[in-house]
């Protein structure tokens, strides 16, 4: 044991929910011993283990240590009949004098059980470095759609915690030997089955459409963690979707309405529909555990995390072409917001963009009443010069959620360089390589591609100042071109 670290802890009475004295255990090479009651126990520990020993004092007040006493004894503990006459033993009555050897003397009166736990940890330099990097972000660039389900599956492998917020109105469609679109769990869901699955605070649910997904992807309850304060999409939140589904072309599945009955829900009187949140759903019951508490034990075993954004940056409720926008902040810092990661522990922001932009028609208007996009062609234009047949196209480019056939834009140089300054990116993710020449597709390698295509992405890299480090020749599991040097 001579490479142990000793943590030694002194006080009596402790709160309720404490460990109580005489309890030793070994946690790897941490080794508790509480409690101990007199100043040679604690020499003998320091002559033992040296500088690696932490004396932890616990102390309150004569009248609140009284008062737990009496509680401990209704709990049915057998203990003597008072605190007094505990107190009046001498060497309990000395355990006070303890306090100005501790390193750390903690007021059990003033601080919860939380606090008393987060403090001696700190002492004990359990808690992970608060600017350990360990966090790479997946954030859309252009209007949704971008091919951020075939990226996510690829890199899942990489990682020990898949996490996604966002609602199920952006579906995520992963290279399965019959392909699968996602709409909730992380996308590579089914490319790493040993990592843990986790759904943010700031995440919309569709419980009967989650419960769906579990089931298809065979989830058991201790892989995947849903944060309490998801918000829950209600049958009256779809409803009203279906009055803007005309006027902005949105998916009409009830995230938007739910986010602004979440706000407004604060006061009972502002909403016909209550609030639900994740804490009140029983179907989630086996699947509830807060975030931070996933993401603290992550950090502190020193494992990685892909935080998987949704939709677009030209989507975002703040930064799109308003009000052909979504409900959320589709950034990197509104995706940290709704996961509850702060920026200190992002390495790597990985923006998907694709060649040629697409944006959801309208169904019921003119398609340019979507949205705005720069310079508009059309998928017989596109088809001519990617050689790509039409009716693949036009297959191809139905929205995975909405079913409607996406509109499509050239490349907009000047939506990149906005994305990669909204976001912070680090690299690019270029998809659709094969919309500049269907002969990508038969590319394995960098040197492969089309001089076109090689030349595309270097300007690119000019004008976004940052690497393309994955590119896309097609929709398969073998379809990326990994140029990383991470």
């Amino acid at each position: 044991m001579a490479d142990a670290i000793a943590a030694t802890v002194s006080g009596a009475a402790a709160k309720p929910g404490l460990k109580q004295p005489h309890v030793s255990e070994v946690l790897d090479d941490l080794l508790v011993v509480d409690s101990v009651r007199i100043h040679s126990q604690i020499d003998a520990l320091r002559e033992a283990f040296g500088g690696a020993v932490v004396h932890v004092h616990l102390f309150s007040s004569t009248t609140v240590l009284a008062r737990r006493y009496s509680e401990r004894l209704n709990s049915g503990i057998a203990e003597l009949k008072s605190y007094d006459d505990v107190a009046s033993d001498p060497t309990e009555a000395g355990v006070g004098d303890l306090k100005d050897d501790a390193d750390v003397a903690i007021d059990t009166e003033r601080s919860n059980e939380r606090d008393v736990l987060i403090r001696a940890a700190a002492a004990l330099a359990l808690l992970p470095p608060a600017d350990q990097r360990l966090v790479d972000v997946l954030i859309g660039g252009q209007y949704g759609s971008e091919g951020k389900g075939n990226i996510a599956f690829y890199l899942a492998r990489e990682y020990d915690v898949l996490m996604r917020v966002g609602g199920p109105n952006a579906g995520h469609t992963v290279p399965m030997p019959s392909p699968y679109t996602h709409r909730l769990l992380p996308s590579g869901t089914l490319a790493n089955g040993d990592a843990k699955l986790v759904i943010g605070p700031g995440a919309t649910l569709d419980v009967s459409l989650l419960q769906e997904e579990i089931a298809f992807c065979q989830i058991e309850a201790e892989r995947l963690s849903i944060d309490p304060q998801a918000m829950i999409i209600e049958p009256a939140d779809r409803e009203f979707e279906r009055t803007i589904v005309a006027d902005i072309a949105s998916t009409g599945k009830g995230g938007g309405a739910a986010a602004a009955r979440r706000i407004l829900g604060r006061s009972a009187a502002a909403v016909d529909t209550p609030v639900r949140l994740a804490r009140d759903a029983p179907e989630l019951a086996p699947y509830l555990e807060p975030t931070r508490n996933v993401l603290s034990e992550t950090f502190r075993g020193n494992r990685r995390v892909l935080l998987e954004g949704t939709q677009g940056t030209a989507l975002s409720l703040y930064h799109g072409h308003y009000p052909h926008v979504t409900s959320r902040d589709t950034t990197t810092s509104g995706t940290l917001a709704e996961s509850g990661i702060g920026p200190r522990r992002l390495r790597r922001v990985i923006l998907v963009i694709r060649t040629y932009p697409i944006r959801v028609q309208n169904p019921d208007r003119d398609g340019t009443t979507s949205g705005y996009m720069s310079q508009e062609i059309t998928y017989e234009e596109l088809a001519d010069r990617s050689g790509i047949p039409l009716a693949e196209l036009l297959e191809t480019e139905k929205g995975s959620v909405s079913g409607r056939q996406r509109r499509v834009a050239e490349f907009d140089w000047d939506l990149l360089r906005t994305s990669v300054e909204l976001n912070g990116a680090t690299d690019i993710a270029l998809t659709f390589a094969d919309y500049i020449s269907v002969k990508n597709r038969q590319a394995q390698r960098y040197d492969q591609l089309t001089p076109d295509t090689i030349q595309f992405i270097e300007e690119v890299e000019r004008v976004s100042g940052v690497p393309v480090s994955l590119i896309t020749t097609r929709f398969d599991i073998r379809s990326v071109i990994d140029r990383r040097r991470w």
